[in-house]
């Protein structure tokens, strides 16, 4: 009905760095509450912040993988409210000079290609939790997660609808793991976003926009874009007026909630942090961080297409995580097969990650022992039963040693060449109806042949030793 819905982003990540951004606190998900804190992070009078240089050089990765432009001078503000979870009653963040500025990323939906703006990064300090308790009839707070260090990427309105938004997350989400800054365990609130929705008549300005904070999931996000869009309309169409504010996304319910009237900049009263030094990045420090970038995804798949032979498809599945392309990479350089490593990663691998309910995250196999089988199929020792029982066996028992396994359970195959070509001899005189057939014409006749001697070989024959042998016996 001539609307359009626009879209903006605000991304946060957790940053997969050992200590806190301001104190050297472990960072540890799951331990137990308040246990990783100290006078720093808990906002205590009289301590004071030191900066992670770690999380600069996350941010700076981050920044140059998304086409931005990185600050020399950059520093740290206060944002100021209150909030339980939130000790200092103040948050170090980024708003008047932030560490990367005016970035893009490129999607691709349906066969288009879209660039979508980044209109910055910062650095910034993540908060406690809440714990809703109904067994003390309260709430609990856990301090763990105050100082984990976050950056925020926040996107210009560029996205017309949920399966951009989406895509984008998707890539961005791909491009962090790849960069190794981040697990993006949405989850567990590794990764999650703010989702921006407002409405306008086509050729219009932007219209009123309501923000839905901390989704963490491409299904939730998909649903509360669809939602917002379609109420923005109906509120219009139906003469009412909307007003900028913050909402509440309910997944189970399918609706959003309205939490508070949208803040401004100058509601959180920010001004430079008095305790925290300017952060200079010199050239030498930059060039140095982008010449550790690690190779992304997207670099991968043009390099196993291109190097390998692999198809497109092939390369996008070993390419899906992280994990998934270290481990391909392991297997092909120990064994010297890639296209067979390949085979196994993509097609074996993940159906017993699937079967076995197996997340890219918690994928732990011994590269070693995968490249010994591959070795052993390609060079003809063992048939592909015997392979893909193995590749199970070792995938769901780390202490299985393959080359035994095979020995003792004598399912390394006859390759001699004597001892094939003497069953062969066998089966054709013991067959002479068979034989004819063949002669004849019917090439039901060989596959039965076939059958016949990899039976007498008790499955430990060479298909191709075989094959080859019997082809020779039948036309000579």
């Amino acid at each position: 009905m001539g609307w359009e819905t626009v879209i903006g982003l605000e991304v946060h990540t957790e940053l997969s760095t050992n200590t806190k951004i301001f104190c050297g606190c472990e960072i540890s998900f799951g331990a137990p509450p308040n246990t990783c804190v100290c006078p720093s992070c808990t906002g205590m009078p009289g301590a004071l912040p030191k900066l992670n240089k770690m999380v600069v050089e996350y941010a700076m990765r981050v920044g140059l993988a998304l086409n931005c432009t990185i600050e020399r001078n950059n520093r740290f503000d206060r944002k100021s409210y209150f909030y339980p979870d939130l000790p200092n009653a103040y948050q170090i963040t980024q708003l008047y000079a932030p560490i990367c500025t005016n970035g893009h990323l490129d999607i691709e939906v349906g066969g288009t290609t879209k660039r979508i703006g980044i209109r910055q990064i910062h650095m910034e300090e993540d908060a406690g939790k809440l714990v809703h308790d109904s067994s003390v009839g309260g709430t609990l707070v856990d301090y763990n997660r105050c100082g984990v260090p976050l950056l925020e990427i926040v996107t210009n309105p560029d996205f017309s609808n949920a399966s951009e938004a989406v895509a984008f997350l998707e890539k961005l989400r791909e491009i962090l793991l790849f960069l190794e800054v981040s697990d993006c365990r949405m989850e567990q609130g590794s990764m999650r976003a703010d989702v921006n929705v407002s409405v306008r008549k086509e050729g219009e300005p932007l219209g009123v926009r309501a923000e839905m904070k901390n989704l963490n999931s491409f299904k939730a996000i998909t649903r509360a874009i669809e939602y917002e869009s379609a109420r923005h309309i109906q509120v219009l169409e139906n003469g009412g007026a909307l007003v900028q504010e913050t909402r509440r996304w309910d997944d189970d319910k399918g609706a959003s909630f309205s939490m508070r009237s949208k803040e401004n900049a100058q509601d959180y009263r920010y001004f430079p942090d008095p305790d925290l030094l300017p952060v200079n990045i010199s050239e030498e420090w930059l060039e140095s961080v982008r010449s550790s970038l690690p190779e992304l995804a997207s670099h991968k798949r043009e390099r196993y297409i291109e190097t390998f032979g692999l198809s497109e498809y092939e390369s996008s599945i070993l390419t899906s995580h992280r994990n998934i392309a270290a481990l391909f990479e392991a297997i092909a350089s120990n064994s010297s097969q890639p296209v067979e490593s390949a085979h196994l990663v993509s097609g074996e691998i993940m159906r017993l990650m699937n079967n076995t309910a197996t997340p890219p995250d918690d994928l732990a196999v011994d590269a070693e022992k995968m490249s010994t089988l591959v070795g052993l199929v390609a060079n003809g020792r063992i048939n592909r039963k015997t392979f893909k029982d193995a590749i199970e066996l070792v995938f769901t028992d780390d202490s299985i040693d393959p080359e035994k396994y095979i020995e003792d359970n004598k399912l390394l195959m006859d390759s001699s060449d004597d001892a094939v070509n003497t069953i062969v001899d066998a089966v054709l005189s013991e067959n002479p109806d068979a034989v004819k057939d063949y002669n004849d014409g019917k090439s039901k006749a060989f596959g039965f042949l076939m059958g016949q001697v990899m039976r007498q070989l008790a499955g430990k024959g060479n298909p191709d030793l075989v094959r080859k042998a019997l082809t020779n016996a039948l036309d000579s």
